[in-house]
């Protein structure tokens, strides 16, 4: 990104609004707990949820990642606000903290190569739309199509460039209609059943290409089948295989993407590297624990990269394949020693042990 910055440039990279969750993961139980049951786990981690997975993801790739959210006066609050802000350097000017509110809460259960979750929060006192009028600008804003649409035309008026995404549809109405706010938006990344559902389309390749006629930048994700993407702006289309790795947690997996998605983006970098690398980057993710605090780094990315070239050069056949889609990072990944990230915490004070079950 450097290379890409100029002195006139907004002060933030990609700017991010929505809802905190203090997340606590189960992990290492081969199955639910029954009512009237007490199972015990093999591993706990805890980390900030909810769009602090995305500002997380973010921020490890080295965006200046802005958040408008709105947090309680808790234990939780204190500690995720340190973790977002201190640690993983978050700016959180545009976000508050309320009086006598308490933070929203998850507890999820990973079992049986799924997950469980129970949720509990409130709204919160007042809407963040006023917050976010007082935002730094940013070169990009990442949104949901299904939250609060008001503020997009603001922040596309600015020059902001939108990327939207959208979630499971419960009514099963799949309503087209639910896309209009697309009109003010850069980009569209759904998954495929999303895409296909509200495009009436039969395969993730038709979706993309019915979605392209929306936004400029249509992107659909297959999970393990790839992911699909096609820019009108530079008349590029691409399709791009999965990483094949072991999930052990998927929690986050799409904002991970997403954000790859943004840096790649705003980088110009070409669209099949850009799908590559938000694909690596989501592989990465999902073979750690913790949602937020399982988002690679630059330091996570060059082990990987080191690894899959000795693997090559070696006489590893399957590496030397996956080594041939990704010679880009040779020229992006730091040729010196990077910290290592946090990974999900067993309490706020010790570390997790989640993931070694």
């Amino acid at each position: 990104m450097a290379a890409q910055r100029t002195p006139g440039d907004p002060p933030l990279d990609v700017l991010l609004s929505g809802t905190v969750f203090f997340d606590i993961v189960f992990t290492g139980m081969e199955r639910l707990p029954r009512p009237g049951e007490e199972l015990w786990s093999k591993g706990l981690g805890s980390s900030p949820g909810g769009i602090a997975n995305l500002a997380t993801a973010a921020a490890r790739l080295g965006l200046r990642t802005g958040l408008v959210a709105g947090f309680g006066d808790d234990a939780y609050a204190d500690w995720m606000w340190h973790t977002m802000a201190h640690e993983e350097g978050i700016d959180l000017s545009a976000s508050r903290r309320f009086t006598d509110f308490h933070s929203a809460l998850t507890v999820s259960i990973a079992a049986e190569g799924d997950r469980a979750m129970a949720t509990h929060g409130h709204e919160l006192p007042e809407p963040l739309s006023t917050l976010i009028a007082a935002a730094p600008a940013a070169r990009a804003a990442v949104v949901d199509l299904a939250g609060e649409t008001s503020w997009w035309a603001q922040l596309a008026q600015r020059g902001s460039l939108v990327f939207a995404d959208i979630g499971f549809d419960e009514t099963g109405r799949w309503d087209p209609a639910d896309l209009a706010p697309l009109t003010h938006c850069h980009a569209f990344t759904p998954n495929a059943l999303e895409a296909m559902a509200y495009t009436r389309t039969d395969s993730p390749d038709q979706a993309v290409r019915a979605l392209a006629e929306k936004v400029p930048l249509a992107v659909v994700t297959d999970g393990a089948h790839g992911s699909y993407a096609i820019d009108s702006s530079t008349g590029e289309e691409a399709y791009c295989p999965a990483v094949p790795v072991t999930a052990i947690d998927t929690t986050g997996a799409g904002d991970v993407f997403a954000a790859a998605m943004v840096l790649g983006t705003l980088a110009s970098w070409p669209l099949e590297e850009r799908l590559r690398f938000a694909s690596l980057c989501s592989a990465l993710a999902v073979q750690q624990f913790g949602g937020s605090l399982a988002a690679p780094g630059w330091g996570d990315l060059t082990d990987w990269w080191r690894c899959m070239s000795d693997a090559a050069d070696g006489g590893d056949l399957r590496a030397a394949y996956t080594r041939s889609g990704y010679r880009f990072l040779d020229a992006l990944v730091p040729d010196h020693p990077v910290q290592g990230r946090r990974r999900a915490q067993g309490t706020f004070a010790l570390r997790s042990d989640a993931g070694r079950h």
